[in-house]
């Protein structure tokens, strides 16, 4: 049956996803519609017989209304703050819509209203959210199945460069939205469970509490918290568990010097500087700290965050950011936050030829009558190049997949909902094996 398909949002994760809708709509008679704010890269984007590529101003009612009318299902690939009216005008024209963002509570507000019109506003579909909701239900559900209590959960997932092209001393550069790696764990305190206790960790301190996890043929990595674990007891159905812990990875050492911009204020993005039009990269360090006649940026900053001598590696990581020369930042009325961005795109950007990794890994501990078991689970998926990326691959994938399933009527679930049901991730997770994406579990002895 020939359906129309509205993607909304051009961006870095939708190169697999427009693949993937284009190449199954040959098959299916789909028709995509790109769209962006930016109508050149939604036309770079539709490459396809049966893509087109459209402007579109979100924040215009009337042309976001004659789009989403004119099309049988939405794609919003926004920031997650922009859709909500685009959700508010897909129950207007009766039309499913898909998200890889977080389920806000204003999309929860519309669940009984997108129920009674017989939709589904499906979010939280790609990697993360997303590919680990799949993969630890179906592990939830099976352990259950055979009668097991499950008592800890923890999920780590990082977007990191692949081996091969690990080239800096921080291990790491840029594989999504750069903004949202410079701002990332503010918004509250990070909440998880632990043995039992409620634990809160204030976003000064996130990360300076991490936690180790080998991962076999890919070496040692480390772990901070990462935003409310404590929903997710209720939303996988684990009401008994001791432990509940999700997380973000990065390679060791990356942490201990990202805390440095932390407990500067670099990261804040809640006011602007002064002058910052004019000032240099060592200015900028030099803002936050104490006046001394004499004394370097360099010395107060190692006195002031009681950097000791032999920290070699986190001032090698420092200095290879270039935050000590001279060079002009040249953005006006910039908040400390967009200016960290500045200096670190340059430095942390993924080169054409270039490939980025995903890594996932679950632990899962459980009680086999009263005997303790544990299994561990890992996804590591490498991108081809810069266009062609393990991000775009991981989040796309299960979006696509997921639009084909709605428009396949292979969905029955309605409302407002986040992919936990069998539904979901028995027909995702088996396609995904196709584009080798698939979870390695490994029964650890104890």
């Amino acid at each position: 049956m020939s359906h129309k398909i509205l993607l909304i949002g051009a961006g870095l994760s939708t190169t697999h996803l427009i693949d993937y809708l284009a190449t199954e709509g040959l098959v299916n008679d789909w028709q995509i519609t790109i769209t962006d704010r930016d109508e050149h890269l939604a036309k770079s984007k539709a490459v396809y017989a049966n893509t087109t590529a459209r402007f579109i101003d979100t924040s215009n009612t009337e042309n976001l209304n004659t789009l989403v009318a004119e099309h049988d299902i939405v794609i919003s690939m926004l920031p997650a703050h922009l859709h909500i009216p685009v959700a508010e005008c897909c129950l207007q024209h009766k039309k499913n819509m898909v998200t890889a963002s977080y389920l806000s509570e204003d999309m929860k507000a519309m669940n009984e209203a997108v129920k009674q019109a017989g939709l589904i506003f499906l979010n939280e579909v790609g990697l993360d959210p997303g590919l680990d909701h799949l993969t630890a239900m179906k592990i939830i559900d099976h352990i259950k199945s055979e009668g097991h209590t499950i008592r800890e959960f923890e999920s780590f997932t990082g977007g990191l460069v692949a081996p091969e092209d690990d080239d800096n001393p921080w291990h790491y550069k840029f594989t999504w939205n750069p903004r949202n790696v410079v701002v990332a764990g503010q918004g509250g305190a990070v909440k998880f469970l632990q043995e039992g206790q409620y634990k809160y960790i204030p976003y000064h301190k996130v990360f300076r509490r991490t936690e180790i996890i080998d991962i076999a043929g890919y070496g040692k990595f480390e772990g901070y918290a990462n935003r409310d674990s404590l929903k997710y007891i209720e939303t996988y159905n684990l009401q008994d568990i001791k432990t509940m812990y999700r997380g973000t990875l990065r390679r060791p050492g990356f942490c201990k010097a990202w805390n440095v911009f932390v407990s500067l204020g670099a990261t804040d993005d809640s006011y602007t500087l002064e002058n910052s039009e004019h000032m240099t990269y060592r200015d900028f360090i030099n803002t936050f700290l104490a006046y001394h006649p004499t004394d370097s940026v360099e010395i107060k900053l190692k006195y002031y965050l009681e950097i000791d001598q032999d920290e070699t590696e986190l001032w090698d990581r420092l200095e290879w950011l270039n935050i000590f020369k001279p060079i002009k930042i040249g953005l006006k009325n910039a908040t400390p936050a967009q200016i960290l961005q500045h200096i670190l795109e340059p430095k942390w950007k993924i080169q054409e030829h270039e490939k980025d990794m995903i890594v996932m890994w679950h632990k899962f501990v459980y009680m086999d009558g009263d005997q303790r078991k544990e299994l561990h689970g890992s996804i590591v998926v490498k991108g081809e190049d810069q266009r062609h990326t393990s991000m775009s691959k991981t989040v796309g994938l299960p979006l696509g997949i997921a639009t084909k399933l709605i428009l396949q009527n292979k969905i029955q679930t309605r409302g407002t909902v986040i992919p936990i049901l069998p539904e979901f991730y028995n027909p995702i997770l088996e396609e995904l094996k196709g584009f080798g994406i698939e979870m390695v579990e490994k029964r650890v002895g104890i």
